[in-house]
């Protein structure tokens, strides 16, 4: 078990000599601490690993020790340039892939400065600029989930680790956190608890995520519209459905009917909260849509051009592409006040075809 000897200078004043006297603090030329703690098994294949423990109890040492300097984040975002344009020279399509990866896949909030989003989006966009500048050499990521709440701080744990053992985002990566509670849902292969000293490896299964999809009134795309990367209209004539995650609404899906193709519906909005992006909870209420309109006989299409939602339905053997269009289409003349066309973007269109229903 190494151990670290941690020294600092303590400056001598008439305070210093104060609080020596009235709490009988030793004053020496220099404030000593040491930390020991095992040493966990970097030799044998990992992916995931997390270094937790209360504040103070040598989490960043440790993580130098193993690993060198953690990730700076105290570099500024600049206030007068969007998110999108302050990671790098690296291609679009990786930067994009990168930042849905970890749960930031909203393009409205991508083309904003830093300093408006919420405090969940600085997360994630912080997560995703540290990968995206790192080398060959593990990610640390110093002070993990410490400034989101819980819900927030869980679903970003499992983003991270579902993108990374996908092999999505090709590294090794390491939370250095105080809390206990998301280590089930970063389901890390290794942990060095500090309050212990202790390293082990884990073997840890996600918790389930069960959603409840229900038809809803129109009403609840309020809460939606400023999430969706096309725009927030919607169709007076679209049925909607809401997710529900206990009793709280994360996703939302509408669908309309084809003009002139009988009992065949399209889905036209699929939106999930930032909040809760980045684990699939999108993916299951498209899948439990299209389900429940082939239960009532109906054939039921997609078009996307967000590169989660069209990676998501190549990789599902339920649905089927039917079309590639790399410039997009015109919305009907009919349609075009209400609907936003995608020329100038590739649009891939699918129809859902499960082996069971």
């Amino acid at each position: 078990m190494p151990t670290l000897t941690l020294t600092c200078p303590v400056h001598n004043s008439f305070r210093v000599q104060q609080v020596a006297g009235m709490f009988d603090v030793p004053v020496a030329d220099r404030a000593t601490r040491r930390i020991s703690f095992d040493l966990p098994d970097l030799d044998a294949p990992w992916k995931v690993g997390l270094i937790v423990g209360p504040s103070a109890s040598g989490k960043s040492t440790a993580a130098r020790r193993l690993f060198g300097k953690p990730a700076p984040r105290a570099r500024k975002w600049p206030k007068n340039l969007a998110v999108i344009d302050c990671l790098g020279d690296h291609p679009m399509k990786r930067i994009t892939h990168t930042l849905t990866a970890v749960g930031f896949g909203s393009p409205p909030a991508w083309i904003k400065p830093y300093h408006v989003l919420s405090t969940g989006e600085k997360f994630r966009a912080d997560l995703a600029r540290c990968l995206l500048s790192a080398g060959d050499a593990p990610v640390v990521f110093d002070e993990f989930t410490s400034v989101v709440d819980r819900t927030v701080a869980r679903v970003a744990s499992a983003a991270v680790a579902k993108a990374i053992r996908s092999g999505r985002l090709p590294a090794q990566f390491v939370a250095v956190a105080c809390h206990y509670d998301i280590i089930p849902w970063l389901a890390p292969d290794w942990i060095l608890d500090m309050a212990t000293g202790q390293a082990t490896r884990r073997c840890l299964r996600r918790p389930d995520i069960r959603l409840d999809v229900v038809p809803c009134r129109r009403h609840l795309w309020q809460a939606f519209a400023p999430h969706h990367y096309l725009t927030g209209d919607l169709n007076p004539a679209a049925r909607c459905f809401v997710a529900l995650w206990g009793e709280k609404p994360v996703a939302f899906c509408a669908t309309l009917s084809l003009i002139g193709r009988k009992n065949h519906r399209r889905i036209s909005r699929l939106v999930t909260l930032p909040d809760y992006q980045g684990i699939g909870i999108g993916s299951a209420t498209l899948d439990a849509v299209a389900t429940l309109h082939r239960q009532a006989g109906h054939r039921v299409n997609i078009t996307a051009s967000h590169p989660a939602i069209i990676q998501h339905l190549r990789n599902n053997l339920n649905w089927r592409t039917v079309d590639v269009k790399r410039t997009g289409t015109h919305a009907s003349r009919r349609f075009r006040r209400s609907c936003k066309d995608s020329v100038g973007r590739a649009v891939v269109s699918f129809e859902f075809t499960p082996t069971v229903v």
